[in-house]
């Protein structure tokens, strides 16, 4: 099983090709989760001006699930593994990710060259 990093499912949805191939198939044919930290992130950065992609936040999640991806809802344990992690990592939404990802026994879909220097699996 799976959790999207962010920008794997800003790819996924706008069919960029920065997202991999093998990245892609994995998303179509396994079971994989997306957070309520990339939402986050996304309508911080939409608000910012920092990110062109136009999808309202309730859309996108309506979208989401609609290609039978999990909503993964953040919890008072992921907030608590956050106190554990190395200081390796300084994006506030990826440690939410990495967190989650470690407390689901996720490998998590990035291209974030930062996240496998934790102790959670990846694959791009």
């Amino acid at each position: 099983m799976y959790l999207l990093d962010t920008h794997a499912i800003i790819w996924y949805v706008t069919g960029n090709e920065e997202l991999s191939k093998s990245a892609r198939d994995l998303m179509e044919t396994s079971r994989c989760f997306f957070s309520y930290a990339s939402l986050w992130e996304i309508a911080i950065k939409q608000a910012k001006g920092t990110l062109e992609f136009c999808i309202s936040i309730p859309r996108l999640k309506e979208a989401l699930e609609n290609e039978e991806f999990v909503y993964l809802y953040p919890t008072e344990y992921d907030a608590e593994r956050l106190k554990d992690l190395p200081d390796i990592h300084k994006d506030p939404f990826d440690r939410l990710l990495i967190a989650q990802a470690i407390g689901n026994d996720l490998t998590i879909i990035t291209r974030d060259s930062r996240i496998p220097l934790y102790d959670v699996k990846t694959i791009w």
